[in-house]
């Protein structure tokens, strides 16, 4: 019998957004999707959040922790905020297209 989980509001607070770029594109192919996630996610949280809000099955999580960029706007120099990032990887069949968004 196949397990259904339930989709819990905190599931909305791990996964942020998206994160499309070319590499993130690339790895789409190898059945894998990168989010912006929490900065206090963990990977047991992620996991959850993604199955639960997408109805897929999960085999890793990889976080990446990309600190912000020193910057100058007007001569005065400022700090990006620091973005954690996760590579979900898929059981093979399973896909999420990031494009439409939460169907569930």
């Amino acid at each position: 019998m196949a397990k259904t989980q339930t989709v819990d509001p905190r599931h909305y607070d791990v996964v942020v957004a998206p994160h499309i770029t070319e590499k993130s594109t690339l790895l789409s192919e190898h059945n894998a999707v990168v989010f912006k996630v929490a900065s206090d996610a963990t990977k047991p949280q992620i996991k959850a959040a993604v199955e639960a809000l997408w109805g897929v099955t999960v085999t890793g999580v990889n976080t990446i922790t990309q600190k912000g960029k020193t910057k100058r706007w007007k001569g005065k120099p400022y700090t990006r905020s620091d973005v954690k990032k996760a590579v979900v990887t898929l059981k093979d069949g399973d896909t999420i297209d990031v494009t439409q968004g939460v169907t569930r």
